[in-house]
């Protein structure tokens, strides 16, 4: 690996004998923090654009440019980086107005070298979703559909919710349009065939505990008792997975002779519980929708456009079934072409899902097609096709799908801007009165305990806006004792500008842009500490409240900034700080009930949870337990003589054993 930090540019030389991943490991620990080789280009006086596009090399990679504040605008791949960036600068060729504009803020670029297309493309992909540079087309949703799965690899398999597709010995089926169908699903599976929904590990806890509601009302086969065997419970697996699979046709055949039986055998109740289930099999066969008869799973793409905005619809076919659909949004800049839409929406989506369908039907023609094929391939294990129908049922899908994407964007663009002005329009705001140059990122912190009690210590994330919840932290107070939310504080943000991320994507790896404090100038000065002793730089700001425990204003730079009550920026303020309180409130909440429930069985050796709830079963108080003789102990389910011993001596005191 060689560095030229003068000019910005990365070139990276691969031996030929080394894999790919080997490359994809040592760009995310040594290049990707970006970071540490962009501000070098602030060292050098001029980037002399002409000359350094004459050392381009004729090799393919990825390529970055970036604007005078050093910010990552664009991210590229060539197969030839020498072309492709030089294109950008011809004033023979007359750009398109994306294009025009996004070169008049380029300053400098910088590049990464690969060894074929291919990780060119994978390289884009990741850098596009780590930076969400302002001139490439953004998708702007990053959903996730929930899966089936069942246990396979355990003796007595369960049927349970996935929300991803790992790789594991479990059998995945889906992925479906929404939870709501999955637990549809899922609560006909469990009626139609009795499998378990327990999390006991089997046979292993056969008979060791009382059969739940399930077995009772007849929707579990009991294997927790044995009272299925491990071949009659895997035939019954079998049938969920035809099920699944979309073979209806049998369970409705069994549903109704069975029904026919309890009906001549005038067992009405039964019948009408027979009834039921066929109906709900029917509902859900009928959701299904046939769209063709080959069998195949395809996802069908298409959009609709304005000058500003974008939506794509999807429908997902699922073995020759519609199973749902849903839009996604896209950021596109002015001038941009459908085509180059359409690609980056592609690229981005299936970046991002863990499910590839064999046959992708699409609108129109995209870019680069050859190798994000290949690339999809490589991702899926087998053959992907891309399509472009001219007739047929695909092409009226296509048009289908392009309907419902112009409906979607019709009806939703006025609520999408009423929701931006709510959030990016919020921070615009917020960062209009601090004087920052922009916010994207915004860190809240908060502390809570009563009397000193399990002091504990909230982080809440804010992304463009949002919160992002699955960036939120909790800190048990470790340092400190006593009710000092100072000190506290201190902890929680040393703990946390300390803390090593796993990788590049870990949230602790990611530094906010701005990092908002519930107080004023104790919690701000507080702030200003750590991050001044840890040679960070981010700006600190204070929610400041009112006698009444309202926000009133923000505390930055030694002054108190009032804000109009009636702005989004206030509003936004106000919710950031009544997450960041409510987070922290329902952790210590947490920490105080586990406290509450403490048992005086807890503090004695060899006493788990199963073997506590077995004796406060049998006996139903403390006292009872401590009355009991060392027999009555060891005969208690769960109990040995061991643990009876345990607890005896625990509440008598005296060694005793069976034979006094």
């Amino acid at each position: 690996m060689k560095r030229w930090l003068r000019l910005g540019i990365v070139y990276h030389n691969k031996s030929k004998s080394s894999t790919f991943f080997a490359f994809f490991q040592f760009f995310h620990k040594t290049v990707s923090p970006l970071k540490e080789f962009r501000h070098s280009a602030k060292n050098f006086k001029e980037f002399n654009i002409e000359n350094e596009l004459k050392k381009l090399p004729a090799k393919p990679g990825v390529y970055l440019m970036h604007d005078a504040s050093d910010e990552i605008i664009y991210v590229g791949k060539a197969i030839k980086l020498c072309n492709r960036v030089r294109q950008y600068f011809q004033r023979s060729k007359k750009p398109s107005a994306k294009i025009e504009q996004m070169v008049s803020h380029v300053s400098y670029f910088e590049y990464i070298v690969t060894d074929s297309e291919m990780e060119a493309l994978i390289l884009e992909c990741n850098l596009i979703k780590k930076h969400r540079p302002r001139y490439n087309t953004m998708l702007m949703d990053d959903k996730a559909y929930p899966y089936i799965r069942i246990t396979v690899d355990e003796d007595f398999p369960r049927v349970m919710l996935a929300h991803k597709q790992v790789r594991d010995k479990s059998r995945y089926f889906g992925p479906y349009p929404s939870g709501l169908a999955v637990k549809d699903t899922l609560e006909l599976v469990h009626k139609l065939f009795g499998i378990r929904t327990c999390n006991r590990v089997l046979p292993r806890d056969q008979g060791k505990e009382r059969p739940c509601l399930n077995y009772h009302i007849g929707q579990c086969m009991g294997p927790c008792q044995g009272y299925v065997t491990k071949e009659e419970y895997a035939k019954n697996i079998r049938k969920v997975m035809d099920f699944l699979n979309g073979n209806y046709k049998e369970i409705i055949t069994e549903l109704e002779s069975k029904m026919q039986q309890a009906s001549d055998e005038m067992n009405f109740e039964k019948a009408i519980e027979y009834r039921e289930l066929l109906g709900s099999v029917r509902a859900v066969a009928q959701k299904q929708k046939i769209t063709n008869t080959d069998g195949e799973d395809k996802d069908i793409i298409a959009l609709a456009r304005d000058e500003r905005d974008a939506v794509v619809q999807v429908f997902f076919i699922r073995s020759g079934k519609l199973i749902g659909r849903d839009h996604f949004y896209l950021r596109i800049a002015d001038g941009e072409e459908e085509q180059g839409i359409l690609t980056s929406f592609v690229k981005q989506f299936y970046a991002g899902t863990p499910y590839i369908p064999r046959e992708i039907v699409l609108q129109s023609e995209i870019e680069e097609e050859e190798v994000i094929s290949e690339w999809l391939a490589k991702r899926k294990g087998q053959k992907v096709y891309l399509r472009v129908p001219k007739k047929g049922t695909k092409e009226r899908l296509v048009e289908l799908a392009k309907k419902n994407a112009r409906m979607v964007l019709s009806q939703d663009k006025e609520r999408i801007k009423r929701e931006e002005g709510r959030t990016i329009g919020a921070l615009k705001e917020i960062a209009g009165l601090l004087e920052l140059d922009g916010i994207r990122r915004v860190e809240a912190y908060d502390i809570s305990n009563i009397s000193g009690f399990e002091s504990v210590g909230s982080m809440v994330v804010y992304e463009k806006g949002k919160p992002k919840r699955s960036d939120y932290r909790k800190f048990k107070i470790k340092w400190v004792q006593g009710p000092n939310d100072y000190a506290s504080m201190e902890e929680v943000l040393t703990r946390r500008f300390t803390h090593e991320g796993k990788d590049e994507f870990d949230s602790f790896s990611i530094m906010p842009d701005l990092i908002l404090m519930d107080g004023g100038r104790g919690q701000v000065n507080i702030a200003l500490k750590v991050l001044e002793i840890l040679g960070i730089e981010i700006p600190v700001c204070g929610m400041v409240k009112d006698d009444h425990h309202r926000t009133r204003g923000l505390y930055y730079n030694n002054l108190e900034i009032p804000i109009d009550t009636d702005s989004e920026g206030f509003r936004l303020i106000t919710r950031i700080q009544d997450e960041a309180h409510r987070f922290a409130i329902e952790f210590h909440r947490s920490l105080r009930s586990k406290e509450q429930v403490h048992s005086l069985l807890d503090d004695i050796p060899g006493i788990g949870e199963t073997r506590r709830k077995a004796l406060m079963r049998k006996f139903k108080s403390v006292e009872n337990i401590r009355d009991a003789s060392l027999k009555e102990l060891a005969e208690t389910e769960s109990m040995n003589a061991g643990s009876a011993q345990k607890v005896y001596e625990f509440f008598h005191g005296a060694s005793t054993s069976f034979s006094k």
